[in-house]
């Protein structure tokens, strides 16, 4: 397995500062099933955001995949990124020092 990582944008930076609507409610909950099931899956390593409110503001997923592709469905597949809440790149990734062991 290879490690990736996919680094999440807010598409509407005012959602931290205003609140999400209803909707964006909903994809948020959706998102964060999302990873839970990754986690389970054993896939996902480690993910959250930074702690800012300003348009910097970044989310990061570090997971598992068996190659570029199949990251790259993974990351496509999170409700956040496919419903067009936030937009991801994608970044070949290796955990060099952690304080727990992920292998």
């Amino acid at each position: 397995m290879q490690q990736f990582l996919y680094r999440l944008s807010l598409t509407r930076p005012a959602l931290l500062t205003a609140g999400p609507s209803v909707a964006e409610q909903a994809t948020l909950g959706r998102h964060l099933a999302y990873l839970e099931e990754l986690k389970e899956r054993g896939s996902l390593i480690l993910a959250d955001r930074t702690l800012t409110t300003g348009p910097e503001t970044f989310g990061i997923a570090i997971f598992e995949a068996i190659d570029a592709a199949e990251a790259r469905a993974i990351m496509n597949a999170d409700p956040a990124v496919a419903e067009g809440l936030r937009t991801a790149e994608l970044f070949p990734y290796r955990v060099a020092v952690s304080r727990d062991a992920f292998e």
